[in-house]
């Protein structure tokens, strides 16, 4: 083999090699989620508006966002994760998430994390919060019950959760009215959808999976799902109950 077969041969082998050191190909999956029929009113929140404190804070109405829905039914604060990924959390090194307190409400309401990840919760009122977490007391769950005070402008409060759990609640105890929801997952395959009730689940690799979408009032739909080497669309629609 003379000189220049032998160094084509290397570029060859070199390239071989480098394609089979990547990754397998990781798909993202997109989609929208909708609510068919017209939902229950949400119930207005009579109790910030008689809060001396709060009803500074806050002039206009305020409903609890049970449905948040656009006009052309797309649906909110609904949590799609893939099933049979657990125990792959990437949490310990994701950045910290947020949660926050203003106007008196828990913003925002509905959340999805990683166990092990941290989340910050803050205080943007100018006044007293009580940081209360209450999860489930679930068989084999290490989450723990946390009861927290947080002074106007004091530090944000670190949480995490070791154990996966769907809507676990965060309360206040001053304000009885507020709450939060917090879905706890073991990897970090997942999304919330927003006003416009899309969510797209990044770098998910390939495989079978059972894709679920959780709503606190509207229930639970799954679908079969197969990630290939592109792009997959799932919707789901969603009946009120």
């Amino acid at each position: 083999m003379n000189i220049k077969n032998m160094s084509n041969h290397t570029n060859y082998l070199t390239a071989a090699l480098l394609v089979a050191a990547l990754p397998a190909f990781a798909g993202d999956i997109t989609g929208k989620i909708t609510l068919r029929g017209t939902p229950p009113p949400n119930p207005e929140v009579r109790d910030l508006a008689n809060d001396a404190n709060c009803s500074k804070l806050v002039k206009e109405k305020v409903n609890m966002p049970f449905y948040v829905v656009s006009p052309d039914g797309a649906l909110a604060d609904v949590v799609i994760s893939i099933k049979g990924l657990e125990g792959k959390s990437t949490g310990a090194s994701a950045p910290p998430a947020v949660l926050d307190q203003k106007g008196c409400q828990y913003i925002p309401y509905v959340m999805a994390i990683q166990t092990g990840q941290t989340l910050l919760v803050k205080n943007s009122d100018p006044l007293l919060h009580n940081v209360h977490a209450t999860p489930v007391k679930a068989e084999g769950s290490k989450n723990k019950e946390t009861n927290l005070p947080q002074l106007a402008g004091g530090p944000d409060l670190k949480f995490t959760f070791p154990s996966a759990e769907k809507f676990l609640r965060f309360k206040c105890d001053v304000h009885p009215w507020m709450f939060a929801y917090v879905t706890v997952v073991d990897h970090p395959y997942f999304d919330v959808s927003a006003k416009d009730g899309t969510f797209r689940i990044k770098n998910v690799p390939p495989g079978k999976y059972t894709l679920e979408a959780s709503h606190r009032k509207a229930g639970e739909l799954t679908k079969e799902i197969e990630v290939t080497d592109g792009p997959q669309t799932v919707d789901f629609a969603f009946d009120v109950k």
